[in-house]
């Protein structure tokens, strides 16, 4: 966004005041910065609790897996439409109000969800559910503007290992909770969640006023212009929908391979392996510390060769549950890498359109998310595993050879 456009679509700055109580972290309550972690990580686990349920939903609905898979693939497609549509609305109107109104609809799409009676209805609730859990990714701009500029990695780091923790636990709770309770328990469940949240940042998010009054169609065509006016948005949204379509390629197939005739793991067991998974949080805090120290380059070239080398170890160990763990661990701390290092390079881009700015970010990364599960479906079901983790290399191995590319762009830029 020029400057001229700035002074034209600015009203005011953002006025976020945190409160005061409890022990700070940089400037940030610590409550405050967990709940906004445990809220984003509890929204976005809303597009991946189905994973883990494709076998039931197929024998419920009499569909054949593959077309199960497709509810995937149509909520991470509705989280697509969210972020280009309805995350836009951070920088224009005030978040709490916005951030209820999405957690509302959220709450009664997953009702429908649970009392769905045909496997269309189901999609149609996914579809909406999945469109409205981007309350996330509104909760981590509005942590970066609470944070201050030396801090904000590290404060975005922590939010963000709530979300990737969210996405990685929802696998296993879901699960746990279809085993004892039935599947339908999982979407009710996650009402009564989302419910219970938007009460709980209702009454603990400060006011945090919009950054623009333009029209809500100018909002969206500045997000487009945003994209134009910063290669590295665009950059940093094609890494990543390369890490994320191997991500989602991989985790969307995990499952029949370890259900299969050779590992024979139940619904339970499956939720068990996605806990190891969940053990490449624990690099988000590392990663925005990197962020901070202005080494979001290099280690973004090291997490690519990271996820090669993991898909490597995949295909080599696909009879060993070791290694097949090893490699999710690997998988899922790089793409948590490279996630919270091209969020801290966004967000330096244009303060006062943060949300716009990790619109047009997640919602290409997520494009290449929702493709990864789709062509991973079909990869799997007609090459098996050595065919899925070869497709998973590739995407990561194509980031890689972009990113060697980088330096030379911002060379030209400069000229």
């Amino acid at each position: 966004m020029s400057a001229t456009t700035h002074r034209q679509t600015s009203r005011r700055p953002a006025t976020a005041t945190a409160p005061t109580t409890g022990k700070a972290t940089h400037g940030v309550p610590n409550w405050l910065v967990v709940l906004l972690a445990v809220a984003s990580g509890m929204t976005v686990a809303n597009l991946y609790y189905a994973q883990p349920l494709l076998s039931s939903l197929s024998n419920v609905f009499h569909i054949s897996t593959a077309t199960a898979g497709g509810l995937i693939t149509l909520t991470q497609v509705g989280y697509v439409l969210g972020m280009l549509f309805l995350v836009p609305l951070g920088d224009r109107l005030e978040k709490r109000n916005l951030i209820t109104a999405l957690l509302t609809v959220t709450t009664l799409a997953l009702v429908a969800a649970g009392l769905a009676t045909s496997f269309p209805m189901l999609l149609i609730a996914a579809l909406i559910s999945g469109a409205t859990s981007v309350v996330a990714q509104i909760l981590v701009p509005f942590a970066a503007s609470l944070a201050p500029d030396h801090a904000r990695g590290r404060i975005v780091g922590r939010v963000m290992s709530g979300l990737l923790t969210g996405i990685l636990l929802s696998r296993t709770l879901s699960s746990l909770v279809s085993d004892l309770a039935g599947w339908r328990a999982v979407f009710l469940g996650s009402a009564v969640l989302m419910a219970v949240l938007a009460v709980a940042l209702r009454a603990a998010l400060p006011q945090h006023a919009p950054t623009t009054a333009i029209p809500y169609h100018h909002v969206l065509r500045s997000t487009v212009r945003l994209v134009r006016t910063h290669p590295v948005l665009l950059r940093r949204g094609l890494y990543q929908a390369a890490m994320f379509g191997a991500f989602s390629a991989f985790w969307t197939t995990v499952s029949f391979v370890l259900t299969g005739p050779y590992f024979h793991y139940s619904s339970i067991g499956v939720g068990v392996f996605a806990l190891v998974g969940a053990a490449g949080a624990a690099i988000a805090p590392f990663a925005g510390h990197w962020a901070d120290r202005k080494l979001a380059r290099p280690m973004t070239g090291a997490a690519f060769a990271v996820a090669v080398l993991s898909f490597a170890l995949a295909g080599l160990g696909r009879h060993s549950i070791v290694l097949i763990g090893l490699a999710a661990i690997l998988i899922d701390m790089a793409v948590q890498t490279t996630l919270i290092l091209g969020q801290h390079t966004i967000y330096q881009l244009d303060p006062a359109a943060r949300a716009r700015l990790n619109s047009a970010f997640i919602a290409i990364f997520f494009a290449g998310g929702a493709a990864g599960s789709e062509l991973g479906s079909v990869v799997y079901h007609s090459g098996g595993w050595t065919a899925l983790t070869v497709l998973g290399a590739a995407l990561p191995l194509i980031a890689l050879l972009y990113w060697t590319t980088e330096h030379r762009a911002q060379t030209r830029a400069t000229r």
